[in-house]
């Protein structure tokens, strides 16, 4: 393995070496400006070297292997049920993204772009395979699924990435990865993102990967730089207020809460005092978090209670607060929490809720996730927390559940030239739809922070 690059934004696209249309797509959805990940890994990957990335949470890594892996596919068209490129993500919200942040750019090379996840029915994915797909995104499980039903093969896949590799390790499904990755071409392409190699995804990187060059634009800690840390020391029976007030402020606000069940009794107790907000986990069918961060995005639900396991399908700017309900159990968790706000270059504020009995250890895991943090103690309506959070009263008058509607349908429109046909009935549901700039579950783009 070579040593680490880092590398800093290039001028244009263009002189990263990406084709004329491709870069006229980007333009079209204001995205100018390759962040750094991107300037670093994109001209390897065009020549066809293995790459390992490495950079913090919205630094902008989805199009510094997708757009490369779009340009090596285009001009020649895919069998039916056996992609050329493949992409591999944890969750179902992190695919559904990732096919959503390369929708445009597929297009405009005539490629044909698909999703495959769990939650969502198998036979229309499978059709969907059977007219022919050129980059496959999709979950270990579904895909594993898949190719079983033989709907599928990898036996002609020339590029693969492994996207967020160490959540995957997380999430115990390495195994899977490597099954799917023997059913790849032993010469093909490899490209593996992750913020960390523990967890035994080193040894996916050692087994899997040719003298592949890494490019890390930031240290792993780096993550936090552009945010702002505090503990607000709060009395228990004060803490359902304070959360309260918190929620009821102006913008996006995020609270992470430990299970699935506190999650529930949170969005409840918000909804009971007047606060518009949605819940997100994994018992949620997958129509229903789609839908739900979909809203969440759009700014119509402001507020978005989760778990740990969902945050990592949380990749919507402009959160500019993020709440720990509930103190995380581990450093790498409360990085990962952190990391929704603070994205594409934006700035953020992340607060902490802890107890007396919660103190010491809260110290303790900020300690080794190397941020410098300040406490205050707060009461529900004191100046110090109206400050930090922008804390409103809450109206007290109960609001019902959020109402979540379908995504609004992609309009239709003519294939670009070389296309063989826009993609029927695309097997995911779309966050948000084609509104506006497009950004759906992204809310706004900005760019290349994707």
């Amino acid at each position: 393995m070579s040593d680490p690059v880092t590398a800093g934004p290039a001028a244009t696209f263009a002189g990263l070496g990406l084709p004329p249309l491709l870069v006229q797509s980007l333009n079209r959805e204001k995205i100018t400006v390759p962040f750094p990940i991107q300037a670093a890994a994109i001209p390897d990957i065009l020549t066809g070297r293995d790459v390992l990335g490495r950079g913090p949470t919205g630094s902008g890594k989805t199009l510094a292997f997708g757009l490369p892996m779009l340009v090596r596919l285009k001009g020649a068209p895919s069998a039916p049920g056996r992609p050329r490129g493949l992409v591999l993500a944890p969750t179902r919200e992190l695919a559904a993204q990732i096919e959503k942040a390369l929708d445009e750019s597929a297009l405009s090379l005539g490629l044909r772009l698909a999703c495959a996840v769990g939650g969502l029915p198998i036979k229309a994915q499978a059709q969907r395979l059977a007219r022919g797909v050129d980059l496959l995104v999709a979950t270990p499980g579904r895909l594993t699924d898949l190719i079983e039903q033989g709907a599928a093969s990898l036996a002609e896949v020339r590029v693969t990435t492994v996207d967020e590799a160490d959540h995957m390790a997380e999430l115990g499904f390495l195994s899977q990865v490597t099954t799917l990755l023997d059913r790849t071409p032993k010469d093909g392409q490899r490209l593996l993102f992750s913020a960390t190699l523990d967890g035994g995804v080193d040894a996916l990187v050692r087994d899997y990967l040719s003298d592949p060059v890494t490019h890390a634009t930031a240290p792993a800690a780096a993550s936090v730089a552009t945010m702002d840390h505090h503990l607000l020391y709060v009395r228990k029976a004060d803490k359902q207020a304070v959360v309260a007030e918190i929620a009821s402020r102006t913008g996006k606000t995020l609270l992470f809460v430990r299970t699935k069940h506190g999650v529930d009794r949170v969005a409840d107790e918000l909804r009971s005092a007047g606060v518009v907000a949605g819940a997100l986990h994994g018992d949620k069918t997958q129509s229903n978090r789609t839908r739900t961060l979909a809203a969440f995005a759009d700014g119509d639900t402001p507020v978005l209670v989760a778990t740990d396991v969902a945050a990592r399908g949380i990749h919507v700017d402009g959160i500019d607060l993020v709440v720990h309900v509930d103190p995380p159990g581990e450093a790498k968790e409360y990085l990962h929490r952190a990391g929704r706000t603070a994205r594409a270059g934006e700035s953020g504020t992340v607060v902490t809720l802890v107890t007396d009995d919660q103190r010491a250890e809260v110290a303790a895991l900020t300690e080794r996730a190397g941020v410098s943090v300040a406490g205050l103690e707060v009461r529900p309506g004191s100046a110090a927390l109206v400050a930090l959070t922008g804390a409103r009263t809450p109206s007290g008058i109960p609001v019902p559940p959020p109402a979540v509607p379908e995504p609004t349908p992609p309009k239709e429109r003519a294939p670009a030239r070389g296309a063989r046909g826009r993609r029927p009935g695309a097997t995911t549901a779309r966050a948000g739809g084609r509104r506006g700039s497009g950004a759906g579950a992204h809310g706004h783009r900005n760019r290349g922070g994707r």
